[in-house]
């Protein structure tokens, strides 16, 4: 079967995460070569020609080049997601757009709606979802190795460095973790233990004064009765986030320690370190725990979403995060911002 040719929209870092997937001659699980660079940067241009493809200052320019990939990814700001992939889903070419699937809700839902329409493929780079750390504990938690589900507790503080902040964006609304880095830790949430029926939330600058939060505390009551909390920050020096944590992201320096707690009636399971925890007779804090080490094969997530992406062009597979349950995960996280912001609950279910 001929490889799936496949241009990518933005060549920063996620762009550049997409391109190396696809070029890692170690990685042969994915059926798919970079066809085309789409950037209007210098850089971009001499991205393209390392690789020997086709440089495309917009999306426009390679739509009328003559020459349409099988697919196209899109990873520019958040803003253009819609416009770019509209612009593709309407020359019947199938999109992996990043997260988030949009700036907004109403822009997350005129894109899955163009998609629907025009019966065109539209999957969401939520990664994660492919990684195998969070498919084993979705096995774990859905078959009822832990009992019905009671809480899930998520630490996701890290601190980043004061360089980080030099972009002035990222200093002011909107560029906090919140919004940049949050939004994982709902879909891993809603990606495992199910939908979000409320919640709750508090945000803080004080640690850097900046106009933009630093930290935030989240309490989320799930469809299926079980509460959450999830414990966010930039700003502490902790070893307990995903990145530093699952080996995902090489350039930091790894911890070997949970970051996510999952508990039930019958066990708990730690992420992403993959032990179950359960009684092995009686059931009481009086009784003795065994502690089981999940086998796992560790895998790319990216390459495995790049595998995934070309099942999905070629109709083997409906996409693992649509726009539907992306534009949800949105929804979630901007909530998140509301009820910082009110101090109000915020209610998802049925909305």
């Amino acid at each position: 079967m001929s490889p799936l040719r496949i241009a990518v929209a933005g060549a920063g870092v996620i762009g550049k995460t997409h391109i190396e997937a696809m070029s890692d001659p170690q990685q042969d699980a994915h059926p798919c070569r970079l066809a085309a660079v789409v950037d209007p940067g210098e850089g971009a241009r001499a991205l393209a020609e390392r690789h020997g493809v086709p440089h495309h200052a917009d999306i426009g320019a390679l739509l009328e080049s003559g020459d349409l990939p099988d697919g196209v990814i899109v990873a520019t700001p958040n803003a253009t997601h819609t416009p770019i992939g509209i612009a593709c889903i309407e020359r019947g070419i199938p999109v992996l757009v990043e997260k988030p699937i949009a700036d907004t809700v109403e822009a997350a839902r005129r894109l899955t709606d163009a998609a629907e329409r025009a019966g065109v493929p539209l999957l969401v780079g939520h990664h994660r979802r492919h990684n195998p750390i969070l498919r084993m504990a979705r096995e774990v938690i859905g078959r009822g190795d832990l009992g019905a589900l009671v809480t899930a507790t998520i630490l996701y503080t890290f601190l980043k460095p004061d360089g980080y902040f030099d972009a002035v964006w990222r200093r002011e609304e909107g560029g906090g973790p919140i919004l940049i880095n949050l939004i994982h830790e709902i879909d891993t949430l809603r990606f495992l233990c199910g939908d979000i029926e409320s919640l709750q939330a508090s945000s803080s600058n004080r640690t850097r004064g900046f106009a933009v939060e630093d930290t935030a505390a989240v309490l989320l009551r799930l469809r299926n009765g079980a509460l959450a909390t999830v414990s966010l920050s930039d700003a502490a020096a902790t070893p307990w986030s995903w990145d530093m944590t699952t080996g995902e992201s090489p350039q930091f320096a790894r911890q070997h320690v949970p970051t996510h707690f999952f508990s039930g009636t019958h066990g708990s399971l730690t992420v992403p370190t993959l032990e179950l925890w359960r009684y092995e007779g009686g059931r009481g804090w009086l009784d003795p725990f065994t502690r089981t080490a999940l086998p796992l094969k560790p895998g790319n997530p990216y390459a495995r979403q790049l595998a995934h992406f070309a099942r999905v062009i070629r109709g083997e597979e409906a996409p693992l995060a649509g726009g539907s349950d992306a534009t949800e995960t949105l929804r979630a996280t901007l909530a998140v911002k509301e009820a910082a912001a009110t101090g109000q609950t915020v209610r998802l279910s049925g909305v």
